[in-house]
């Protein structure tokens, strides 16, 4: 079962971060969200379990400061199996994702074309789902047929970072990295650059690490302007500072704005890519309270507030690596819904789930949750091929046999629209029809008429039903 949990919530002074716990039979304590509370007006607290036992749970409530009372109202537990989960998440789908539209189909006389057929093939749709990339596509035919097959957005995975392109201090080297970049264009995939800086002091480049704050201001002004100049035009977004709640290798060296500073002069250097805050552990673990969704947007508040960001193109990554043991889908929507108040969009940067025997069922579970949420603008996952090397969410084998969570994927990629439709009109000539938002091409044929019609069709966001009126003439 999953449970959906909410309260408003208040301290008796200033303001501190209050987290829900459930605790178990076992006197185990699992954390189910958390919100940043403040005395004088009510804060609502969102999140969920995923209960894979049978117990009774007390419901506590958590602060780190014990002088301060919690006050809590209007709180909530709901229930939900995983046939009515589902059943949420598809029609969310069909509300955010899809538009109604009505094919009106007559003779030039107006009388109604019962039979008629309605054809559409979808030419490009509007939402990315897209999949990491690495060197291997450079020489492997089969790795770039199964990829250029299906996808038409891409991270790659580790060729832009800057110890990829700097492995020596002073000596630059893009060959690799523009050879990919080279074979997206060529087969129209966009790419999101990941990534600038890494505030991870272990994944610096090796020369980095032990240069003083002088010599790496210098070091770090010259990454910046290197690579952001260099693909100027060619990406669609740039993780920033990558795992920056995590980590402060550049906040130890340059005070405590120094995040903030590299994204105001990245988007300085290039103000068309969104810049994203790219981290781990936002809505996949409820136990990592440096990132949870609260944590995160008072992060962001702090780089949106800083000098020189004025009219960036700011976004949410939630990389999505997803662990051992049945996803906690409440909690993870909890997250996504307390993004959302911020009102950027928000991606899937890299999303996995970690080798078991359920993997192809939880990723899955993964996807569509997120595919289902409207905040959500993005899908990019960090799997593929086992020829090139991915051996955790692994989608096809050394002979490019889908697993099963390369068949899950391909199964959601048809079902999000990819394949064509063919419908029938009625005994009014009509024929209705739920289409993914995107373009389209649109055949319309009948036995009695020689020629067919043909259209295009741009199918955008809106709740209305979108009528088509086709006269035919035989």
């Amino acid at each position: 079962m999953l449970y959906t949990f909410s309260a408003w919530l208040q301290v008796s002074e200033g303001s501190d971060t209050v987290s829900v716990m459930f605790k178990t039979k076992g006197s185990k304590m699992v954390r189910g969200g958390q919100v940043i509370a403040k005395h004088g007006c009510w804060t609502l607290l969102k999140g969920g379990i995923a209960a894979n036992f049978s117990s009774p749970v007390e419901i506590l409530f958590e602060s780190k400061n014990s002088n301060a009372e919690i006050w809590a109202d209007n709180i909530s537990l709901q229930p939900f199996n995983k046939k009515q989960w589902r059943s949420l998440q598809d029609a969310s789908i069909e509300r955010v994702r899809k538009r109604k539209v009505r094919f009106q189909i007559s003779h030039v006389n107006e009388t109604a074309l019962i039979g008629a057929k309605v054809i559409t093939r979808p030419i490009k749709l509007n939402f990315p789902f897209g999949c990491g990339m690495n060197h291997h596509i450079l020489t492997n035919k089969d790795y770039q047929s199964w990829f250029v097959s299906r996808f038409k957005f891409t991270t790659f995975t580790n060729e832009m970072k800057w110890y990829s392109t700097e492995k020596k201090q002073g000596e630059e080297n893009y060959t690799i990295a523009d050879a990919m970049l080279k074979f997206t264009k060529e087969n129209g995939i966009s790419v999101r650059g990941h990534n600038i800086f890494w505030d991870n002091p272990k994944l610096q480049p090796e020369w980095v690490k032990n240069l003083s704050p002088e010599k790496l201001g210098e070091a770090a002004a010259e990454r910046m302007k290197s690579v952001v100049s260099r693909y100027k035009g060619e990406l669609i977004a740039w993780d920033v500072m990558n795992e920056n709640l995590h980590f402060h290798f550049y906040e130890d060296k340059f005070g405590e704005n120094a995040s903030a500073a590299a994204y105001a002069t990245a988007y300085e250097l290039d103000q068309e890519p969104k810049l994203f805050l790219n981290e781990f552990n936002t809505i996949e673990y409820s136990g990592d309270e440096a990132s949870s969704p609260a944590k995160y947007i008072k992060k962001l508040q702090e780089i949106l507030s800083f000098p020189g960001v004025s009219g960036m193109s700011a976004a949410i990554g939630l990389q999505g690596h997803f662990a051992s043991g049945q996803p906690n889908l409440a909690y993870m929507r909890s997250g996504l819904d307390l993004l959302a108040t911020t009102g950027l969009p928000i991606w899937l940067t890299e999303a996995s789930v970690d080798p078991q025997p359920s993997q192809a069922e939880y990723l899955e579970e993964i996807l569509r949750e997120a595919y289902s949420h409207p905040a959500v603008e993005g899908i990019i996952m960090f799997s593929g091929p086992a020829q090139a090397g991915f051996n955790a969410t692994t989608l096809a084998d050394e002979t490019f046999k889908n697993t099963p969570a390369g068949d899950v994927v391909d199964k959601l990629i048809q079902e999000w629209g990819t394949r064509p439709n063919i419908a029938t009109a009625d005994n009014r000539g009509i024929v209705d029809i739920s289409l993914h938002h995107g373009d389209y091409d649109v055949t319309v044929t009948h036995p009695l008429i020689h020629s067919p019609i043909t259209l295009n069709l741009c199918v955008k966001k809106d709740f209305s039903l979108e009528t088509i009126h086709v006269k035919m003439r035989a």
